[in-house]
């Protein structure tokens, strides 16, 4: 089969151009001509453009069958918010109203991400949940509601599209913000977070980058028209993964907690910081937004419909831990 990715080059969709080109399917990797395409694999096309320019897209379709669109801005926090709606909702705009010029495409797979279902204070969610949109954590999850409601209004108007909803992803790959709970390690295992985050209220639904991947495919291969699928996994908070992680290096667990406030208090000043060095922080304030909720969530839909099966996540720390430490990151 014949697919394009959009987002290829960052870390779940370089995963899944990887994925898609070994299981032998042809892909086409829609990249920024300032990309950095050195992780795709060599036998996949390019094709140079951007999800905010329709044009560009109508020529990276021309011929495919399947589109993923993973291409997001994901940053908690940017100096120029307007990049999320111009991005998130403006690309899923421009992408639908390409595939529907493009006569081959038969199915549309669209990332969605857990944010868009909506926080889950003291309850599991599953698909059938709507965020109640009475307020946001971040514009990230402001403009992921928005292009919720494009792709399910999608759905209705009978546009072949169906939406998977990640959780928090970890594992080995491009330490962008993507990859946050590898970044979080780094930080802990040298010496920058000595304490745990917060008190261990938040509890978010953590899953493999690799398991995501796989549900991505399955969603191509099995998953139904119009329908929602939640690939999450464990949930758990970030206070359990460390103790986690302590028990799995065999290396002390840490002594206290930092307090969600002056975490916060530091967001803000990093954010500050940000303005003046154009570097974007690890930690904003609105990070701290997200953690002062749950966000945990069911897989049974996918489970059952699209064989979706993560890893445990004794099994996936440890995997990615290695990883972070053959990479020379991180100690232990």
């Amino acid at each position: 089969m014949r697919v394009v990715v959009t987002g290829a080059t960052g870390y779940l969709g370089g995963r899944l151009s990887a994925a898609l080109s070994g299981a032998g399917h042809a892909v086409r990797a829609l990249v920024r001509r300032s990309s950095n395409v050195s992780g795709l694999p060599r036998d996949v096309e390019l094709a140079y453009g951007d999800v905010t320019d329709a044009e560009s897209l109508a020529a990276a379709f021309d011929g495919c069958d399947v589109v993923f669109h993973v291409a997001a801005a994901v940053e908690p926090w940017l100096p120029d918010p307007s990049v999320f709606l111009k991005v998130n909702v403006g690309g899923l705009e421009n992408v639908l109203k390409a595939a529907k010029r493009t006569p081959t495409v038969k199915k549309i797979i669209y990332t969605s991400s857990f944010f868009a279902i909506g926080p889950t204070d003291g309850y599991v969610a599953d698909e059938a949940q709507m965020h109640p949109e009475k307020e946001f954590c971040t514009e990230y999850e402001k403009s992921k509601v928005l292009a919720d409601r494009i792709a399910l209004q999608a759905a209705a108007d009978k546009v072949p599209i169906t939406i998977v909803y990640p959780g928090v992803l970890y594992g080995p790959g491009k330490l962008t913000t993507g990859n946050l709970v590898s970044r979080i390690l780094i930080e802990r295992f040298n010496g920058r977070l000595p304490g745990y985050i917060g008190d261990g209220y938040d509890r978010e639904s953590f899953c493999h980058v690799d398991d995501v991947v796989s549900g991505h495919i399955a969603a191509m291969e099995m998953g139904r028209v119009g329908q929602r699928y939640l690939l999450t996994g464990e949930n758990m908070s970030f206070v359990q993964i460390f103790n986690m992680v302590a028990n799995i290096t065999n290396t002390k667990a840490p002594m206290f907690h930092v307090p969600l406030w002056l975490i916060e208090a530091y967001g803000w000043i990093s954010v500050f910081v940000s303005h003046i060095t154009g570097k974007l922080p690890l930690i904003s304030y609105p990070t701290v937004r997200v953690l002062r909720h749950q966000w945990a969530y069911s897989y049974d839909k996918a489970k059952t419909e699209l064989g979706y099966s993560p890893r445990n996540l004794t099994e996936g720390l440890s995997e990615m831990l290695l990883w972070l430490k053959e990479e020379k990151l991180i100690k232990f």
